[in-house]
């Protein structure tokens, strides 16, 4: 397959990360294009990216773009991702994908009506460590996953100008820090919960800021999530099976996991990947679903996470000005 050409939409936090982590692998964007022609230029620069875009039209014309990553505001992901597959790109973009499941839904069927593939930069699903412990609990070696356990919380000051606690920017707990939680419940549970129950603290601009869930699925699973904005917490999971469980810290780009034995007590730490090449695994499944294994890519998840959100956020009235 001809070398994958990858254009960045997008010069933030994450987009700079994305461009250290190709450099390290002897790989550099394509291209770069954003809202700021200033802050394009400047990242261009920095990374020796070979094209430049002042007109972000021109970025997802361009035939000889292959991919567009989008690493801009929640809010603005959903216009930029029909706009690049209109264009017959495969598009990669960070999460929250969408705002809502129906914006997701409409995205979905383009991609597939134009036979491209649609994704969401989720590490969880990218991870080696969630690979492997897959594969044994598939085993059986621990029994049926009977109930996840998650804590994700850190502590921002009020700030109602920033992502954070702003909604014209979709600010707020869930889609900030509860897709993380909620992809890792989704990658161990059979399926999805459709039973839910929650409750919310919302910030004076009305977005989340806390939110406590409790979900089941149809199997009988369930799933407990405990979100914070304002209160700190360990970035925690917890997988509790019938004969055991796995406790897995940092679990967003986790490298590695312990799993106590119920019955004699006896704790067996596994290990798998590197943290600091989270992003190079999207990359390298990425371009294995481009080259037609767009499986491994995980959208029915994705699609899964972001309906739990979508019905999370209606149950307390939580919404956005695009969503209007």
């Amino acid at each position: 397959m001809k070398d994958i050409h990858w254009a960045v939409l997008g010069t933030g936090t994450i987009a700079n990360e994305m461009a250290r982590t190709m450099e390290r692998n002897g790989r550099h964007f394509y291209a770069v294009g954003s809202r700021s022609p200033e802050k394009a230029a400047a990242f261009g620069e920095k990374y020796g990216i070979q094209k430049v875009y002042s007109d972000l039209n021109e970025m997802f014309s361009d035939p000889a773009v292959d991919v567009v990553y989008i690493a801009t505001p929640h809010n603005t992901h959903f216009a930029y991702i029909k706009k690049a597959l209109e264009n017959g790109k495969h598009v990669l973009a960070e999460k929250a994908i969408t705002l809502n499941s129906d914006e997701l839904r409409e995205a979905a069927a383009l991609a597939k009506a134009k036979g491209l593939v649609l994704a969401e930069a989720q590490t969880i699903y990218h991870m080696p460590l969630y690979k492997e412990l897959r594969e044994l609990l598939s085993s059986g070696k621990l029994g049926r996953v009977n109930l996840v356990t998650m804590n994700f919380g850190s502590f921002k000051e009020y700030d109602m100008g920033n992502r954070f606690f702003n909604r014209a920017l979709a600010g707020g707990a869930m889609l900030d820090i509860g897709v993380y939680a909620l992809s890792f419940v989704r990658w161990f549970l059979d399926s999805k919960p459709e039973n839910l129950l929650s409750q919310v603290k919302t910030a004076p601009t009305g977005v989340d800021e806390q939110a406590g869930l409790l979900m089941t699925n149809p199997e009988g699973q369930m799933a407990t999530v405990m979100l914070s904005l304002r209160s700190r917490q360990p970035k925690r999971g917890m997988v509790s099976c019938e004969k055991g469980y796995i406790e897995i810290m940092e679990y967003p780009r986790a490298w590695e996991a312990k799993i106590t034995d119920a019955d004699s007590g006896n704790v067996e730490v596994i290990r798998a990947g590197d943290c600091a090449q989270a992003l190079m695994y999207e990359i390298a499944d990425m371009e294995s679903a481009i080259a037609g294994s767009p499986e491994s890519m995980y959208l029915g998840y994705t699609e899964d996470v972001m309906d739990l959100m979508t019905r999370f956020r209606k149950s307390w009235g939580v919404s956005y000005p695009e969503e209007a």
